[in-house]
């Protein structure tokens, strides 16, 4: 099965993910395994009107990735980069995405908040 490894790049407890500074240890555990093939990584920036923040994120992302490929890992693979959406798709792709997440430009808003779906006070 083809993985990307999410990493929590905007240091948000509401975000899931690795911790930057654990990923490469977690790439490194799962390289191992023959039934994955990591094929990148994704992030969800930070949830900001500052374009410098979110970038931030995305920029930390791709640091990361050029670590992981200079260290040649067995069976893995760091082609994709999967960050940005609807909000900051523009700042993504200049960060280098190659995967962005567009349903809200596509589809419109949710008619019920993501607050629904991922309510963490539950």
């Amino acid at each position: 099965m083809e993985v990307l490894i999410q990493v929590n790049t905007s240091f948000e407890e509401s975000k899931y993910g690795a911790a930057p500074d654990e990923v490469i240890d977690l790439v490194q555990q799962i390289a191992t395994l023959n039934t994955l093939k990591i094929k990148g990584l994704m992030t969800i920036g930070l949830l900001s009107a500052e374009a410098e923040q979110v970038r931030a994120c995305f920029k930390l992302l791709r640091h990361i990735q050029q670590q992981i490929i200079a260290l040649a890992i067995p069976d893995v693979s760091m082609k994709e980069l999967s960050m940005g959406m609807s909000g900051d798709l523009e700042i993504a792709i200049a960060e280098g995405a190659t995967i962005v997440r567009v349903g809200t430009a596509i589809f419109g808003q949710r008619p019920t908040p993501d607050s629904y779906y991922w309510n963490e006070n539950r």
